[in-house]
């Protein structure tokens, strides 16, 4: 929902396994497929509000996070690193039946479990994937939230693919687009001119508004780990939309069930329509939404300045 192939960059100096090691948990989760682990780590310590961050993909990792070390710790805000399974750190079964929204949902709530939250501290975040599966886990298992925070991610993937269609193609060089379009249909996205057409004319105007060559090392860096096998099947080889087996999702029906406080992040430039997620807030029968006015899909790099007081804002409201 985010992430450019991982082609397009260069990981050849990095030593990917060791980056950020320290002080991590694996977890074991017991799956269809079999047992398996996947990675946490916490940062910070209170007792009454533990964050879970859900990162986005599927298939990216937790390292879309790391601005987060700025800004938490200090806040008094404890909070768990995590990359779901088949990511980065965790385990990586090769079983394509295992990326499946519902067994995600049964990890996350795993995780839970064993990191010991509950209802009386237990808060979820999730940004883009994140945000999906972060409300699919609260329709199913919300009695266990003390608060919900969706960021950048609509409640529906139809009204996405609405929004790309009607609102950032139409806004898009129309020749570029064409190109683009026709180097999808031929199954060409692994062609490095459909990646730096997609960097150039979309990414760096709807994901990371920041220069291209000067994106953050943790983008760079997860954007490079992202695992294709769960990425492709799940949100479809485009990145204009998306048309794997996520594509007929939908819970916006449900928001009005969902009775916990949840605060929604949208962005002005995001490949998410900010005025669905406003809309969202308010069939939230606790919601609040906050608005970054420069940022885009990853307003947590690109508008800090608001995303951060706004989100510790809501944390601290707890």
């Amino acid at each position: 929902m985010e992430h450019p192939p991982a082609s397009y960059f260069d990981t050849s100096t990095w030593d990917p396994r060791d980056v950020r090691s320290g002080g991590s948990r694996m977890v074991p989760i017991t799956t269809p497929a079999g047992e398996f682990r996947v990675w946490t780590k916490r940062v910070g310590t209170n007792a009454d509000l533990k964050v879970l961050l859900l990162h986005g993909g599927p298939g990216a990792t937790d390292e879309l996070y790391e601005c987060f070390d700025t800004w938490f710790p200090g806040a008094g805000i404890e909070f768990y690193y995590y990359d779901q399974l088949g990511s980065f750190r965790s385990d990586q079964p090769d079983d394509p039946s295992l990326w499946d929204l519902a067994r995600f949902v049964d990890e996350v709530e795993q995780v839970r479990v064993a990191l010991g939250l509950d209802s009386s501290n237990f808060v979820l975040l999730g940004q883009s994937w994140g945000g999906l599966l972060a409300m699919e886990y609260a329709v199913h298992h919300q009695a266990h939230l003390k608060g919900l925070v969706i960021s950048n991610m609509m409640s529906s993937s139809r009204l996405y693919n609405a929004y790309a269609h009607d609102v950032l193609m139409p806004a898009m060089d129309q020749d570029v687009l064409a190109e683009i379009q026709r180097l999808e249909a031929d199954g060409a996205t692994d062609d490095p001119r459909y990646e730096q057409l997609l960097m150039e004319h979309h990414y760096a105007l709807h994901v990371c508004r920041l220069p291209v060559g000067e994106w953050p090392d943790p983008v760079n860096r997860s954007l490079a780990h992202i695992n294709p096998a769960i990425y492709v099947p799940m949100q479809g080889p485009s990145e204009l939309g998306m048309s794997g087996t996520l594509e007929d999702w939908d819970r916006s029906g449900d928001l009005v069930d969902i009775d916990v406080p949840t605060l929604v992040i949208g962005a002005t430039h995001d490949t998410m329509d900010p005025a669905h997620m406003r809309w969202m807030a308010e069939q939230l029968p606790q919601g609040r939404y906050l608005h970054c006015p420069d940022g885009s899909h990853l307003a947590q790099f690109d508008d800090p300045e608001h995303y951060f007081p706004g989100l510790i804002d809501f944390l601290r409201s707890l």
